[in-house]
């Protein structure tokens, strides 16, 4: 479970520094739910950038938001429906868009679902601690902005071969930046780094999303009940949700598949990784271009147990696809001799490099399960095409101009071409033996116990849906907070 032993000292240091500086937090039934935000706080986001170093933009941490720049307000989840136009089978693929978040992706939801427990307990000191936020990319670009919002010192910590627009950003928000040898399979390093700031610095506090609670914790309760209402919004009498797929970066988001199994029973999840890097799927290793997942270790924080398949996606089609959707002749072919709905096609960077492999799993996964059109798969889209430009750059450069007819060829052989190889239906003894590969990452090395790994296998009640069940405890921990401020009656 989240430790949520009180530091009454410290906790009235971080208050004090939220008056001072008029910040108010969210608690997860308003993330899951908007309209509980009190009106007057809405009422100011109208004059707030999505963007903005703001604290008001702590309750845009949500699939709800108004998809505009600046002054949304909420509605219903932002999400799209891929038809088989597109995807070339016949089932229907939800796919949550996280453009739409601050820094837009989904990770500063993850972030704040780390930060606020520690916070808001007092095991967190804002006025002395630093927050470090070791990632793959993503993660620690959430931390650091949720950093800024509340006032706190952030170290970002992600491979030096991400993005150079992941690194642009950083340079203004993070307080610290530092650039770990490799590219996303290197989490190794990622995990060295923050032991050697353990050892040298006593002022920082480590947030490590691959093993960090709060993860499982945001995504169980704010993800998986945002897709589930977008499937609400376009079921039909004979729908079915045949299930989920995810790639496995922290593994948080897999949370979300955790509690969709407890809305659809039947339904079955799946997780995705690099074929470059087959960790799930055959205990293999290497490096791979698909950005924002991480592999070589098996998460602490991934429910094995509750995963039926394991995808392997070939990055080659991913950093294709990301070039195919944002060129002008790829998405004439889409609307001229796929007839896609030319307003889909105008959407398509929502999708970046992480999100086109979660939508390559689902295809896989639907062709595997010979799905209807009846059946629907769920997938996030974890950012957007926004931090991806110097790589379809690249791209452009290596490979030369785009006419309609590459457009054709590119869709054939990365869209339709998917076929059922390089995956794996998941025994028992399959899940045991993945679970059983976090004993030399998390015992060996991070310092787990033995004890506390059984647990994660043998007792659900008290270890995964224990933690579950935590957002009413902590948010009335954060109630309690903005209580003490008096920042929200004073509005």
């Amino acid at each position: 479970m989240i430790d949520l032993t009180r530091n009454e000292q410290v906790l009235q240091k971080n208050i004090d520094r939220a008056k001072e500086r008029n910040i108010i937090l969210p608690t997860f039934a308003q993330m899951r739910d908007p309209e509980q935000i009190p009106g007057k706080i809405r009422e100011k986001l109208k004059d707030v950038g999505l963007w903005d170093i703001n604290p008001l933009n702590l309750f845009r941490i949500t699939w709800h938001n108004e998809p505009k720049e600046k002054g949304g307000q909420f509605g219903k989840p932002n999400f799209l429906v891929l038809p088989k136009e597109l995807t070339g089978v016949d089932a229907k693929i939800i796919c949550m868009v996280g453009k739409w978040f601050p820094t837009g992706c989904h990770k500063v939801g993850a972030s704040i679902g780390c930060l606020l427990p520690r916070l808001v307990t007092g095991q967190f000191d804002s006025t002395y601690h630093k927050a470090v936020w070791p990632s793959t990319g993503n993660y620690c670009r959430g931390g650091a902005f949720d950093s800024k919002l509340l006032s706190c010192y952030s170290i970002a910590i992600l491979p030096a071969e991400m993005s150079k627009e992941r690194f642009d950003w950083l340079s203004t928000v993070a307080s610290e930046t530092i650039a770990t040898p490799g590219c996303e399979s290197n989490v190794k390093e990622i995990f060295d780094k923050t032991w050697e700031l353990r050892n040298t610095r006593e002022d920082v506090m480590i947030f490590n999303q691959f093993e960090e609670m709060g993860n499982h914790l945001w995504h169980f309760n704010i993800t998986g009940p945002a897709i589930e209402e977008a499937y609400n919004l376009i079921k039909t009498d004979k729908s079915n949700f045949a299930g989920a797929c995810f790639t496995s970066g922290s593994a948080g988001t897999t949370a979300a598949g955790d509690y969709l199994k407890t809305v659809f029973p039947n339904a079955k999840c799946a997780t995705g990784e690099a074929l470059q890097c087959p960790t799930l799927l055959n205990n293999g290793f290497g490096g791979h271009r698909i950005e924002g997942i991480g592999d070589k270790h098996v998460p602490w924080i991934h429910n094995v147990k509750n995963c039926d398949m394991v995808i392997d996606i070939d990055d080659e089609d991913s950093q294709q696809l990301i070039r195919f959707f944002n060129e002008k002749a790829a998405r004439d072919y889409l609307i001229k001799q796929r007839h896609v709905d030319p307003a889909l096609v105008e959407k398509l960077d929502y999708l970046g490099i992480s999100g086109i492999a979660n939508i390559l799993c689902c295809i896989k996964f639907a062709k595997y399960y010979e799905l209807t059109e009846n059946d629907v798969v769920a997938t996030v889209l974890t950012d957007s095409a926004e931090m991806y430009a110097s790589r379809i750059k690249e791209l452009q450069d290596a490979d030369g101009e785009y006419s309609e007819a590459v457009a054709e060829c590119r869709f054939k052989q990365h869209i339709l071409g998917m076929k059922t190889d390089f995956m794996k239906e998941l025994t028992y003894i399959d899940r045991k033996t993945i679970h059983n590969l976090k004993y030399y990452t998390w015992v060996e090395q991070q310092g787990k116990k033995t004890e506390e790994l059984n647990a994660l296998w043998y007792d659900p009640e008290h270890t995964w849906k224990a933690v579950e069940n935590q957002a009413g405890e902590i948010d009335a921990l954060i109630n309690e907070f903005n209580d003490r401020t008096g920042l929200l009656k004073s509005l």
